[in-house]
């Protein structure tokens, strides 16, 4: 069954850029060992905040990645440039 990670923080605007940067690094490495990760959508909200969704094929796949995470620099390079950050975990029960 199809399962996301959802996280929403917040990214100084001036340092942007560099952060989408590190983001799609860390997409790219955890992606390459994992490809069970199937897609990811980084939205702006309208508060100016961040939600990031990364949809996984499985919870195995998820679960594997995030016991492994420790061995993807790129990823706290990425989220040392968030605040405020939050993360949930769900699975996707219909789709239309």
């Amino acid at each position: 069954m199809t399962v996301v990670r959802m996280h929403q923080y917040k990214v100084d605007p001036e340092r942007f850029q560099e952060f989408l940067d590190r983001r799609t690094a860390a997409i790219d490495a955890i992606r390459e060992a994992h490809p069970g990760l199937i897609e990811t959508r980084l939205t702006r909200l309208e508060d100016g905040t961040y939600t990031d969704v990364w949809r996984w094929d499985s919870i195995q796949h998820m679960g594997a990645a995030a016991a492994q995470l420790a061995a993807f620099p790129e990823a706290p390079a990425a989220m040392s440039m968030t605040s405020d950050a939050t993360a949930v975990n769900g699975e996707i029960i219909d789709e239309r």
